[in-house]
């Protein structure tokens, strides 16, 4: 029964989100000018915002931001429904139906035992329902390195993958000596981009065999460096032009314990 006054609730509720729009999109003069062209950029701004939140672990703040991008995505539906021959409804519909067909040990009598076989099954689905590569579905505007970590991440479901973290550490000190090699020998600025570029994708594959995501792992060092770096700048006793590297230093060792964590890379 508490099941039943649950599901009710949340049915409400969506349904004034659809309601607000439509009014919204009737009356007021900017909802009005909008298309998925202009809503696009706004999307993406919220959708690093719900990133910031997740990364605090903002209770509140996740909940503001989600409600913001279920706005977004009703507001692409009604311009769907308006232009385009679809609406709300067929957009729930369609995601309903191909998690139901790429659940089947769920909805079928299709048996799984772990994670990476639910993996493994939703992308030979994907693959027998007309696409042509494993990679197709990772899209070409993710940041490098998220892309990096789904590109490895997907072609891991077919086997191609090492087999222990030690070698992939071996790949990560491999691209590292071609790396220094190409630098040593001043080598052209594109083979050693071409080489840098190997070695953060290794270093990629290294964390994503240890459970680490790269991309907040990253962005928790670039907060780290941000909150040390502003703790010198707001204590430096004079411009910091006019500082050694040395004077400088003193003050980021003081920072690390003013804020008690490791110390990034400089």
């Amino acid at each position: 029964m508490s099941h039943d006054r649950d599901q009710s609730k949340k049915l409400k509720a969506f349904e004034r989100l659809l309601n607000v729009m439509d009014d919204l999109r009737k009356g007021c003069p900017w909802d009005r000018k909008q298309t998925w062209g202009t809503l696009r950029i706004l999307t993406i701004e919220e959708m690093y915002e719900l990133v910031d939140v997740l990364l605090e672990e903002d209770a509140e703040g996740v909940k503001e931001e989600l409600g913001d991008l279920m706005m977004h995505m009703v507001f692409y539906a009604l311009i769907g429904e308006e232009k385009y021959g679809f609406d709300m409804a067929d957009v729930l519909d369609g995601v309903c139906d191909k998690l139901v067909e790429r659940h089947p040990h769920i909805y079928g009598a299709v048996k799984v035992d772990t994670p990476e076989e639910v993996k493994q099954n939703w992308e030979q689905i994907k693959l027998s329902t007309g696409k042509k590569s494993l990679l197709e579905g990772v899209p070409k505007s993710l940041p490098a390195i998220v892309k990096a970590y789904r590109l490895q991440e997907k072609t891991a479901q077919v086997g191609f993958e090492w087999n222990s973290l030690g070698q992939v550490w071996d790949k990560v000190e491999e691209e590292l000596g071609e790396l220094q090699n190409e630098v040593r020998m001043n080598g052209s600025q594109q083979r050693k981009e071409e080489e840098f570029g190997d070695v953060l994708f290794a270093l990629v594959n290294y964390g994503r065999f240890m459970g680490i995501d790269p991309e907040a792992a990253l962005e928790k060092v670039n907060n780290r460096f941000k909150e040390r770096f502003e703790y010198i700048e707001r204590n430096a006793p004079k411009p910091l032009r006019e500082m050694t590297l040395e004077e400088m230093d003193a003050l980021w060792n003081e920072a690390k314990k003013e804020f008690k964590g490791e110390a990034p890379s400089k």
